[in-house]
C-alpha cells in the first residue's frame, strides 16, 4: 500500500462498497444529523455496525464526520452519535464546531480528532492552532496552492489531508451563508440548498452562471502531492453515485501504483465543462468556471452505465501468507496469516497415496492463487510436502475457503473505545438586562465619522487601511481602533503579517479583531487584545468557551443563531451580535467579477440573482473577494428587544459618513422605520 492515503466518500451503504471496491485506503461518512452532508442517505445504526464489520476486515479506516455547527439544545443527541462513534470503533472524528471538540475530550477521550475543512484552516498559523489543541490532522482549504500547502506540511507536525477530486465550491467552506439567508438551509448546518450553482450574472461577460466553478482533479499530479508530503488525499462525493465514486477512487488507485488513470472517464463520471487545477496551480480566473452542461450529462449517463458493471469486483486489500502442510498419515493443514499478525489454522481428511500425479507445490500454488471474489492476495506461500501423496484440488480450495472465512471473522471484530457518560453541562448566565454598547467596523479610515468616534467603543480597521492612513486618525481615538488583519490570509500569514502588525501595536493599537481561527492564535501570540468576529462561527456556549480558552477578550456570535438562541448563550466571556450592516455571505478566493482581469477595476461590483435581486463584491487587497447581501440587516425600530448583550456591531461597507451618522442615530436615539431591508436569520430558524 502506499505511504498516501486513498480517503473516498461513502454517503451510503452502496457507496462504501464502490469505494472498497475500488481500494480506498479510508473512507468518511455522516451518521446522525450532525454531519456536512445531512442529504446524503448516510447511515442508521443497523448499517454503521455493517459498515463497520467491513472495513475493519479489509484494513480500511473509518472517518466519522460531526462536522457541523451545533446549537446548545442538540447536544444530548450529539452525545447519542458520539456513543455509537465508539461503539462501532470508527478510527477518528472530523469536527467544525470548538463546541463539539471540547464534548468529545470528554466523552470519547481517545478517539483521534481531524479538523475539518468546514474550519477554514488555510494557513500556517490556523494549522498550528489546530495543533495545540490537539487535532492529528487538518483537512486544508481546498483553495490552496502547492506551495501554501507545503508551507503548512513543513512547518507544522500535524497530518495534512488535501481535497483531489470533485466539487469546489466558490465560497471558503464554513464561510458561506448563502443558503442560510435565502432558504434557511446553512451549509454549516450540513444543508446547503448550492445556490452557487443557481444563475448569477455580474454584467461583465460571464455565463450568467458567475459562482459556479469546475470540478476540481489532481489525479495527473500525483508526483507532485507526493513531494508535498501530504498524508490523505481526499475524494469529494458523499452525494455522489457509486459508480462515480469507484471511478475516483479506482483512478487514484491507478496513479499511485504508477499506472496512467483514465482521465476522459474520470470526467465522464461527473464534472463541470471538464476539470480545473487552478487553485492548486495558483492560476485563478475565468478558466476555473464551469457549469454542468446537457453533453456532461450525455457522456455521465453512458460511462456510469458501463461502470455499473465493474463494481463487484473486490479490490485486494489484505495480503495472506499460507503454509501447507501435508504428511503420510496425519490430517492436512493450512495456516493462513495476515498482514496484521492474524493467523488461523484449518485441517482436513489425511493425504492418501497417489495413484498418478502427486500434490505439488505447483499444484497448491495453483489453489490458494484463487482468490477472486475476495479481498485477499497471496502474499507467501510454504508448503512441506512428504512424497507420493495426493490432497484432492476441491479439499485444498475448501480449506481456503474456511481459513479465509475464519480470518475474516478475526478482521471483522470490532474493537470498541471507551465512552464516559458525563452531563451536557450547565452554561453561567448573568440575569442581566445590560444595554448594549456599540462598536463599529468600516473598511476605510475617512469613514470613521466624529458621531462614531463618541459613540462607539471600538472602532474596526482593515490592516491596509490603518498602514495606509493612520496620520489621520486622531491621537485619542488610538485607543479604540482595532485592527482587522484579511479575513483570509493564504499560505505562511505569520511571515507575512507579524511585522505589519508589530508596527501598528508600536504606534499603539492595542486591539486586534480576528476573522479566523489563524489570526486568533496570532493574534494572541503577539499580545493583542483579541475580539472574534462572526465569521469564527461560535454557535454554542462551549464554542465560546473554547475561544476563551484561547485567549480571546470577547466574541461576535454567528449570525446563523436566531434571537433566542443567541440571548440564551452561555457567558464565558463578553459577546455582543451584528446589529446593522449588509451581511457577509460569502468569502471567495475566485473573483466573480475578475472575469476580464483587474484592470481599470475599481474592486466593487454587483451580482444580479433569477430573481433579479442584486448582492454587492468587494475585493480585499486584491487578494480575495466577499459577497455581501444586497440589503442591510436592520434592527433600529426593535431596539428594545435587544438587551442582554454586551456590544451590538454596526457594520459599514459602502455607506458615506452622513449615511454612517444616520445609521447611528437611528440605533442610539430615533430608532425609525426603515424600508429595503432584511432582519436576517434573527427571527426565523436555521435548518
Amino acid at each position: 500500500m502506499s505511504k498516501l492515503e486513498i480517503l473516498a466518500p461513502a454517503g451510503s451503504m452502496e457507496s462504501l462498497q464502490a469505494a472498497l471496491n475500488g481500494g480506498a485506503d479510508a473512507v468518511y461518512f455522516g451518521y446522525g444529523q450532525f454531519n456536512a452532508r445531512r442529504n446524503a442517505k448516510n447511515f442508521d445504526e443497523e448499517q454503521f455496525r455493517e459498515m463497520a464489520k467491513a472495513c475493519k476486515a479489509r484494513g480500511v479506516k473509518m472517518y466519522m464526520t460531526l462536522n457541523t455547527l451545533v446549537f446548545d439544545r442538540e447536544m444530548e443527541d450529539l452525545k447519542e452519535s458520539v456513543r455509537t462513534a465508539c461503539e462501532n470503533g470508527v478510527d477518528a472524528i472530523l469536527v467544525q464546531d470548538l463546541g463539539v471538540m471540547e464534548l468529545l475530550r470528554q466523552w470519547a477521550p481517545d478517539i483521534p480528532l481531524h479538523a475539518s475543512t468546514q474550519m477554514a484552516v488555510h494557513n500556517v498559523s490556523g494549522a498550528k492552532q489546530m495543533h495545540e489543541l490537539g487535532f492529528t490532522r487538518v483537512v486544508l482549504a481546498r483553495e490552496m496552492s502547492a506551495e501554501e500547502i507545503k508551507a503548512v506540511v513543513e512547518q507544522v507536525p500535524v497530518e495534512v489531508e488535501v481535497f483531489v477530486h470533485g466539487a469546489l465550491c466558490m465560497c471558503l467552506s464554513g464561510q458561506c451563508y448563502m443558503s442560510s439567508l435565502i432558504g434557511e438551509r446553512s451549509g454549516n448546518r450540513g444543508l446547503c440548498a448550492q445556490p452557487c450553482r443557481l444563475p448569477f450574472s455580474s454584467g461583465r461577460g460571464d455565463n450568467g452562471y458567475a459562482l459556479s466553478l469546475k470540478d476540481l482533479t489532481l489525479v495527473d499530479r500525483i508526483e507532485e502531492l507526493k513531494a508535498l508530503g501530504v498524508d490523505s488525499l481526499k475524494i469529494e462525493g458523499r452525494m455522489k453515485r457509486p459508480e462515480y465514486v469507484w471511478a475516483a477512487v479506482t483512478g487514484f488507485r491507478q496513479a499511485l501504483d504508477g499506472k496512467e488513470p483514465n482521465i476522459e472517464q474520470l470526467e465522464a463520471a461527473f464534472s463541470r465543462s471538464g476539470f480545473t487545477r487552478g487553485y492548486f496551480d495558483g492560476k485563478l480566473g475565468i478558466d476555473m468556471f464551469g457549469t454542468r452542461q446537457h453533453e456532461d450529462v450525455l457522456a455521465g449517463q453512458k460511462v456510469l452505465k458501463q461502470l455499473s458493471n465493474q463494481l463487484e469486483k473486490e479490490y485486494p486489500h489484505i495480503g495472506v501468507d499460507f503454509r501447507f502442510v501435508m504428511k503420510a498419515g496425519q490430517p492436512v493443514t493450512l495456516c493462513a496469516t495476515d498482514c496484521d499478525g492474524n493467523s488461523v489454522t484449518v485441517s482436513g481428511d489425511a493425504a492418501e497415496t497417489a495413484m498418478n500425479r502427486p500434490t505439488s507445490e505447483e499444484l497448491v500454488r495453483r489453489s490458494m492463487e484463487k482468490l477472486g471474489g475476495t479481498f485477499y492476495y497471496l502474499n507467501e506461500l510454504s508448503c512441506e510436502l512428504d512424497d507420493g501423496l495426493i490432497c484432492p484440488a476441491s479439499q485444498m480450495n475448501q480449506l481456503r475457503r474456511e481459513a479465509l472465512e475464519q480470518l475474516t471473522e478475526i478482521r471483522s471484530q470490532i474493537k470498541p473505545w471507551t465512552f464516559v457518560d458525563t452531563a451536557v453541562p450547565a452554561h453561567p448566565k448573568k440575569l442581566s438586562l445590560r444595554r448594549s454598547e456599540f462598536r463599529a467596523q468600516v473598511r476605510k479610515v475617512e469613514q470613521i465619522t466624529p458621531l462614531m468616534a463618541k459613540t462607539c467603543e471600538l472602532i474596526i480597521v482593515p490592516l491596509d487601511q490603518l498602514e495606509a492612513d493612520f496620520a489621520q486618525i486622531p491621537a485619542e481615538l488610538v485607543e479604540k481602533i482595532a485592527v482587522t488583519p484579511p479575513r483570509l490570509v493564504f499560505g505562511d500569514d505569520a511571515a507575512q503579517l507579524e511585522q505589519r502588525l508589530l508596527a501598528l501595536k508600536a504606534k499603539g493599537i492595542r486591539h486586534l479583531s480576528a476573522g479566523n481561527v489563524g489570526m486568533v492564535h496570532l493574534g494572541v501570540k503577539l499580545g493583542f487584545c483579541v475580539h472574534g468576529e462572526t465569521s469564527l462561527n461560535i454557535a454554542n456556549s462551549l464554542s465560546m468557551n473554547q475561544y476563551a480558552d484561547l485567549g480571546l477578550y470577547d466574541a461576535t456570535v454567528s449570525f446563523e443563531l436566531s434571537q433566542q438562541k443567541a440571548r440564551t448563550l452561555g457567558d464565558y466571556l463578553p459577546h455582543g451580535f451584528f446589529a446593522y450592516g449588509k451581511l457577509p455571505l460569502m468569502a471567495t478566493r475566485n473573483c466573480p467579477i475578475k472575469l476580464k482581469g483587474c484592470k481599470n477595476c475599481q474592486q466593487f461590483g454587483t451580482l444580479t440573482d433569477r430573481k433579479d435581486e442584486t448582492f454587492e463584491v468587494r475585493c480585499t487587497q486584491r487578494q480575495y473577494s466577499e459577497i455581501f447581501n444586497g440589503k442591510p440587516l436592520y434592527l433600529a425600530d426593535r431596539w428594545n428587544e435587544w438587551a442582554g448583550f454586551d456590544f451590538a456591531l454596526l457594520y459599514f461597507t459602502g455607506e458615506t459618513p452622513k449615511e454612517i451618522d444616520a445609521v447611528i442615530r437611528a440605533y442610539t436615539s430615533t430608532h425609525e422605520k426603515r424600508e429595503d431591508i432584511t432582519r436576517g436569520l434573527y427571527y426565523r430558524n436555521v435548518k
